[in-house]
């Protein structure tokens, strides 16, 4: 009897330009993504660059869509294709890109080295960029700022206060380690995958909480990591990124608040867009954008992720 089980996906080429798929307008984690790709001068195509982006990232997350034979659909943003594998989740993103993009040390080199990078990575992104997200909904990521603003200035405060100098505690600890191999980088005396995502989730600390960021780093508690925010943002390849339009600004999306709530459009899918730019105590903003796809009439509300 003939098996029902589709033919054996063959492995994408590293030949093929990879394709990034992301919210336009705002950062987020599909920057984790992006800045793997320019440090590795990788080949792809990014859904903000693109005039349609928008609607090719609500056709991926359609309630219709049920993926095809070798895929199951993705829940959301950021989604990577390449060939004929598609695949969401920031860290499975990176864990699928690092071997190939020279981002974490051979299986010949270090046949462990993957997972270490990863936990290190996971780690960045706990605490470092889903704890401050949580900062602006504590609630309930469905509920605007406005709906929670006592909770969110009483979360902000602890954050600040207790679980930002844990973790940065923590990345100090890991440079100062003998696993380090001089301090520079997290493991291995190279940079990997985790350092741009750990540069990534600082500099986006350092927009949501510029006030308590500036004092933190002027104590000089944690010198390392801050050390190691600078030396990514001077690395040749990411300089040139961080300096061009490709770059995704985090003003973007409070400065399209700025004019009456039109500041995007696009003909379809319908954008309503809604935001505050409150200063916390800490100093701090949110914003929060809301897709509404006609096919199906669902909403979609999508807060700014750092």
């Amino acid at each position: 009897m003939a098996s029902t089980q589709p033919a054996k996906r063959q492995k994408s080429s590293k030949d093929v330009p990879y394709e990034l798929i992301y919210w336009p307008g705002m950062p987020g984690r599909g920057e984790h993504v992006r800045l793997a790709l320019e440090e590795a001068g990788a080949s792809y195509t990014d859904s903000v660059q693109q005039k349609d982006g928008i609607n090719l990232v609500l056709s991926q997350i359609d309630p219709e869509n049920l993926g095809d034979a070798s895929n199951p659909p993705p829940l959301a943003p950021p989604i990577l294709k390449h060939g004929d594998l598609t695949i969401n989740q920031t860290p499975n993103i990176l864990l699928y890109l690092a071997p190939r993009l020279g981002l974490v040390p051979s299986a010949e080199e270090d046949e462990d080295a993957i997972y270490k990078v990863n936990e290190l990575a996971l780690t960045a992104l706990d605490g470092l960029s889903n704890e401050p997200h949580d900062c602006h909904h504590p609630v309930s990521t469905g509920l605007y700022y406005e709906d929670q603003k006592p909770e969110a200035k009483r979360k902000s405060a602890d954050y600040i206060a207790n679980r930002l100098p844990k973790f940065l505690g923590f990345f100090e600890r890991v440079l100062q380690g003998d696993a380090s191999k001089g301090g520079q980088w997290l493991y291995g005396g190279n940079l990997t995958y985790a350092d741009l995502v750990l540069f990534q989730c600082l500099d986006g600390v350092k927009f949501a909480f510029p006030n308590a960021m500036a004092r933190i780093e002027k104590e000089g508690k944690f010198g390392k990591v801050f050390e190691l925010y600078r030396a990514v943002q001077e690395r040749p390849k990411i300089k040139a990124y961080l300096a061009s339009e490709k770059r995704q600004k985090y003003s973007m999306v409070r400065a399209l608040a700025s004019d009456g709530h039109q500041g995007l459009s696009t003909p379809t899918p319908a954008l309503n867009l809604r935001t505050s730019t409150p200063e916390l105590a800490a100093g701090n903003g949110t914003a929060t954008l809301q897709y509404i796809l006609p096919s199906s009439s669902a909403l979609y509300k999508i807060p700014l992720l750092l």
